[in-house]
């Protein structure tokens, strides 16, 4: 049975998020004793726990995210271990890991700290010449188990937003899909009209079959 990993965090009442963002609000407002059905409302900003940002979020763009395909949601899932890295550079051996197409899981364990306020103040970045890479690459998306890439004024977002390379933020669990030799991950935006959506990530197994000869 195929393994799938969810690499999205819950979405609670007053969950922490970034400093920039207003509270995230999640309640009951109809009871089943009282109104006779249950109904809950949530108040949340796009970019509060796990979530997808598209070009339009830093750049000049007219294109919402749930205006595009799809397809460009789905893809083939590459796990880079960068854990102890607190600028993340570019290595050789990713040329031959990554190809077009892809969705690349950046590891570095920062997401043990979410729910502290050093999440989101002290955290690893990428290095430009990295950001660089996944551009000629021509990866599908980049996903981090970190509030953002880089910090104001947020040069690596602008780089990759401008090849419309979409952000995966927020993401957990990533240690999990250590142990998996080949994954695609799964990370449909909701279908909203804006710069940015909250999501649910998931990455599922996919089997290796062997091709045996009996002579």
């Amino acid at each position: 049975m195929k393994k799938v990993i969810d690499l999205s965090h819950n979405l609670v009442h007053s969950m922490s998020t970034h400093p920039y963002d207003d509270e995230v609000k999640l309640y009951q407002d109809k009871y089943l004793d009282e109104d006779h059905y249950v109904n809950f409302k949530l108040e949340i900003g796009m970019h509060a726990g796990t979530h997808i940002d598209a070009p339009m979020h830093l750049v000049k763009s007219d294109q919402f995210i749930n205006e595009f395909l799809l397809e460009r949601f789905v893809g083939n899932g590459v796990l880079l271990d960068v854990r102890g890295e607190n600028e993340i550079q570019y290595k050789p051996e990713y040329e031959k890991m990554i190809s077009k197409g892809d969705i690349v899981l950046l590891l570095t364990g920062h997401s043990k700290k979410f729910g502290d306020e050093s999440y989101y103040t002290d955290y690893p970045t990428i290095d430009k010449k990295l950001a660089k890479f996944f551009v000629k690459k021509k990866i599908k998306m980049l996903g981090l188990d970190l509030p953002s890439p880089d910090h104001y004024p947020f040069d690596i977002h602008k780089l990759l937003f401008k090849k419309e390379i979409f952000i995966i933020e927020n993401l957990t669990n990533l240690e999990e899909l250590l142990d998996i030799n080949s994954f695609e991950v799964i990370a449909f935006p909701l279908k909203v009209k804006a710069e940015a959506s909250i999501a649910r990530v998931v990455a599922r197994e996919i089997e290796e079959f062997k091709l045996t000869i009996s002579g």
